[in-house]
């Protein structure tokens, strides 16, 4: 492979984004990442209207630095109407036209502009992008959002579902697997590759982007090598080439579009925060789509409450499912703070986080990690009961929620652990080193600023 993976000048770079949860936002940290070794490449980010809205402006129209964005077709029909709150519902009917959609709008690009596209940039969840590259003549780029472990297991999804594919094997520990223990199980791994129909539409795109991306001219990574390193050797045998970038928030960092409610509601949490002492606090959140169940936020807030522990909850669900009058009494004594948004890396940064309550999603545990905060985990679905395995016996940063749901009993006891007893001082150093080793990897001369290089 050359040097240069795209060709063409000036060279024209087609980026292909799965428009759900934090995908949009990674791959635009990716791609400006690149644009500050390769200012001369253009990129047109083709990705949904409502996506690119929230990504570059309020007219979905305004690029940023060299990205252009381009809407595509959502596949949702005109009077489409949800019949759940199942995002899978959205991304089924995303994932059904996007090959067609994709094609159409590169075609109407390469007509309106003269240029032809040199490359392309794909979140790795499109495995079909590679057929698209393939037709093209050009170099397939997939980024794999999540860490290097999750990956491994959907490439090795054949073998996995060999030996433990059938129900009751939950506890089979998976340690046939390079790099993994026998801490990790069965359970630990993303369901996907596991057990269910592997026709089914989202499980089906997992193990097809699994076959696929050893075919990839380059995969991307947004992790850093020493979090797994042996994973990210036996990654290296499987993939034509590898390249490690992360942590991408702290390489470049996407301007967010926010309103001036959310603009004060900011600098409100950061000024609560100063009144409390450091690493006394838990900062709650369970990610952009995740919502605990009624029965575990009123478990959660009752821990909170009896317990004592200063608390700022970014929540998004129904505020009925708290105690009646929690959120008034615990504003009133400044002991905690409901807010339905916050910028979590700012957050994460003050002095008073003593501890992130989260989903185990792979963008909370890396900006977790640039913040020396402990983890205390409730894991839901796809790759966070992995990450959760990793945090506790990997890394040792934080704890699972015992029993894997939040009663107000575990709930004490894993604030008591990570707020309170010498156990949480041990994460905390351990997360510094792993601070360390994430700041080294994106400095000039890191593993991850290298690996940019490439462009």
């Amino acid at each position: 492979m050359s040097h240069k993976l795209a060709s063409s000048s000036p060279q024209n770079v087609a980026v292909l984004v799965f428009p759900f949860a934090s995908h949009p936002g990674s791959l635009l940290r990716f791609v400006r990442s690149i644009s500050t070794v390769a200012p001369d490449m253009r990129f047109t980010f083709f990705n949904t209207s409502r996506s690119n809205s929230s990504l570059f402006s309020s007219s979905g129209k305004k690029g940023c630095d060299n990205v252009k964005p381009y809407n595509v077709w959502d596949g949702l029909p005109d009077d489409y109407i949800p019949l759940s709150r199942n995002p899978l519902e959205q991304i089924e009917l995303f994932l059904d036209n996007a090959l067609g959609n994709f094609e159409k709008a590169i075609k109407e690009v390469e007509a309106e502009t003269g240029h032809k596209f040199g490359c392309l940039i794909s979140d790795a969840f499109l495995w079909f992008a590679g057929d698209i590259a393939e037709k093209m003549h050009v170099s397939w780029v997939p980024l794999w959002i999540c860490g290097q472990r999750s990956l491994l297991v959907h490439i090795e999804t054949d073998i996995i579902r060999e030996k433990v594919g059938t129900l009751g094997q939950e506890d089979k520990t998976v340690d046939f697997l390079p790099g993994f223990s026998d801490q990790f199980r069965a359970c630990d791994l993303p369901k996907e590759a596991v057990f269910g129909d592997i026709e089914s539409p989202f499980t089906k795109m997992l193990y097809k982007m699994g076959q696929k991306l050893p075919q990839a001219t380059v995969v991307v990574i947004n992790s850093i090598e020493n979090m797994d390193f042996t994973v990210t050797e036996e990654l290296k045998k499987r993939l034509q080439k590898l390249l490690l970038v992360g942590p991408l928030h702290l390489v470049r960092p996407v301007p967010s579009v926010i309103s001036d409610d959310e603009e004060e509601e900011k600098d409100v949490c950061l000024q609560w925060l100063d009144n409390h002492r450091p690493a006394s606090v838990a900062y709650i959140s369970f990610g952009s789509l995740g919502a605990l169940p009624p029965m575990e936020v009123a478990a959660l807030a009752e821990a909170l409450e009896e317990g004592g522990f200063p608390f700022l909850w970014s929540f998004r669900g129904n505020q009925e499912d708290f105690p009646q009058g929690f959120i008034e009494r615990t504003n009133r004594l400044s002991i905690g703070k409901v807010v339905p948004w916050v910028n979590q890396e700012q957050i994460l940064n003050h002095t008073s986080i003593g501890v992130h309550v989260t989903h185990c999603g792979w963008n909370s545990i890396l900006e977790s990690v640039t913040c020396s905060v402990p983890l205390i985990g409730r894991p839901d679905f796809a790759d966070q009961h992995i990450n959760m395995r990793s945090v506790e016996v990997v890394w040792k940063i934080g704890v699972r929620i015992e029993g894997g749901v939040f009663t107000k009993s575990g709930a004490v006891k894993a604030l008591e652990q990570v707020l309170l007893l010498e156990q949480g001082k041990e994460m905390r150093h351990r997360v510094g080193v792993l601070k360390q080793l994430a700041q080294e990897a994106v400095g000039p001369n890191g593993r991850s600023a290298q690996d940019l290089k490439v462009w």
